[in-house]
């Protein structure tokens, strides 16, 4: 399977980067820089949202959309999951230079994007209804959060498609082009906002449309991408067959990452249930601060995705030594870029928060959830890129068996004994920086362990 086939790279100029050479400051941070723009760019499109209709249809339709976001942040994370599948894979074989199964992988790609994202699109048509009801979504706004779901599910084959084709872009190197379909697809998204909920008054269903556009759009142009690369591995759809090693191997890599990105969304959906006993203010606010974290959070996810492609590739390429060079390497980073922007996030909480609602007393409590939570973000960049640097290795269990018992055990059980004894969101904001040290403290152990293997 890790066989090494001959062969030069291309020369075009939309082929991917060799991450087994050179600096590796630079080539990380070159490397990591769009996949931040590209994160910045996906998360637009709810934040955009959120905008349009906190500020132009007011907090109870801002909360029904955010009622329902965990649900669609389950349902995306099992593709970005699946996407490190391709991607590992990917940056394996090129890193090795075996074309043969690199271009079986791309076809793979494609296939289980389609799959996935259909079978996830039917059922989660069919059950939208009763997670709200699970969740226990105010009956004032029940409806609303209904319409918005049911629509934006709709797009699912395109999230699927986009998340798992990028995947195997950025296997490649290549985290440049995806930020741009990306880009290309938050322009869509705005103007479809404008036109479907300014001029044509679709209300919250508007805000789900354009979405479906504007991810359609990202999907279309990474196939489109993939169909153009180096004959030797292109996707060509008259030549796609279910190849079961391939998939085998695919799926053994991305679906735990999957499963654990799905199930840690579901751990959530106990903490949104404990959320929504609060009441219209208290879902608000968490609604909106879950957009202010995203400045603190999509340098992590950066990070720790170039780290996963760098590991792999020199894992390919037989230079273990410069995969852990790269980790450490994320790790400084990554606390630096966090220690700044959470520190500047706390100096500008009013106007940050003041963006999504106007309420002052949503704001205030958003407020208090930030300030709980903010100075402690930093855990989250050890979990990560520990977490990354395995991951790149081919091994997705582990790490995904101690995020389950940290986040989807121990996380319920501490948000149920806090929301019992200081039923208020503050309070409730604590099981976030508290699982987030022990999952780093675990993390560090399996990073341990496996970099003595290597």
């Amino acid at each position: 399977m890790w066989s090494r086939i001959g062969g030069d790279l291309s020369a075009k100029k939309s082929f991917p980067a060799d991450l087994t050479q050179g600096n590796v400051w630079k080539r990380l941070v070159a490397f990591a820089l769009p996949l931040l723009a590209s994160s910045l760019i996906q998360q637009l499109y709810n934040t955009v949202d959120l905008i349009f209709i906190g500020q132009l249809l007011g907090k109870e339709t801002s909360a029904a959309v955010g009622s329902s976001s965990l649900l669609v942040a389950c349902m995306v994370g099992f593709f970005t999951g699946m996407s490190i599948g391709s991607n590992v894979l990917t940056a394996r074989f090129f890193g090795a230079k075996s074309y043969a199964e690199l271009k079986a992988v791309v076809s793979m790609a494609f296939v289980l994007s389609v799959a996935d994202g259909l079978l996830l699109m039917v059922s989660g048509y069919m059950l939208s209804p009763v997670f709200l009801r699970w969740l226990r979504v105010p009956d004032d706004i029940f409806q609303l959060a209904a319409e918005y779901l049911q629509v934006y599910i709709l797009s699912l084959i395109s999230v699927a498609g986009y998340n798992i084709g990028a995947g195997v872009l950025r296997g490649l190197g290549n985290s440049r082009s995806p930020m741009l379909y990306q880009l290309l697809g938050g322009i869509c998204n705005i103007a479809a906002n404008a036109l479907f909920i300014g001029c044509f008054r679709w209300g919250v269903r508007g805000a789900a449309f354009a979405t479906l556009c504007s991810q359609s759009v990202a999907s279309v142009l990474v196939f489109w991408h993939l169909y153009r690369l180096d004959e030797r591995y292109c996707l060509r759809f008259r030549e796609v067959r279910v190849m079961a090693a391939i998939l085998k191997n695919i799926m053994i890599v991305g679906a735990p990452a999957g499963l654990q990105a799905t199930t840690v969304t579901l751990s959530n959906l106990i903490v949104q249930n404990h959320i929504n006993r609060l009441g219209v203010d208290a879902i608000a606010a968490f609604t909106a601060y879950f957009k202010v974290e995203l400045f603190i959070y999509l340098p992590i996810v950066a990070i720790g995705q170039a780290n996963i492609t760098f590991t792999s590739q020199n894992i390919g390429a037989k230079r273990p030594d410069r995969a852990i060079r790269g980790t450490r390497t994320s790790i400084l980073a990554g606390t630096g870029i966090v220690l700044a922007v959470s520190t500047l996030l706390i100096l500008l909480l009013e106007p940050a928060f003041g963006l999504f609602t106007k309420d002052a007393s949503v704001i205030a409590i958003g407020k208090r959830i930030a300030m709980t939570t903010f100075p402690f973000y930093f855990l989250y960049v050890f979990l990560e890129v520990f977490a990354s640097f395995v991951r790149g290795l081919g091994k997705t269990l582990p790490p995904t068996l101690i995020i389950l018992a940290n986040m989807c055990l121990l996380r319920p059980v501490l948000v149920t004994v806090i929301s019992r004894f200081w039923p208020n969101a503050a309070a409730i904001a604590w099981v976030y920086p508290i699982t987030w040290f022990t999952t780093g403290i675990c993390m560090a152990l399996c990073y341990t362990y496996n970099r003595k293997r290597i």
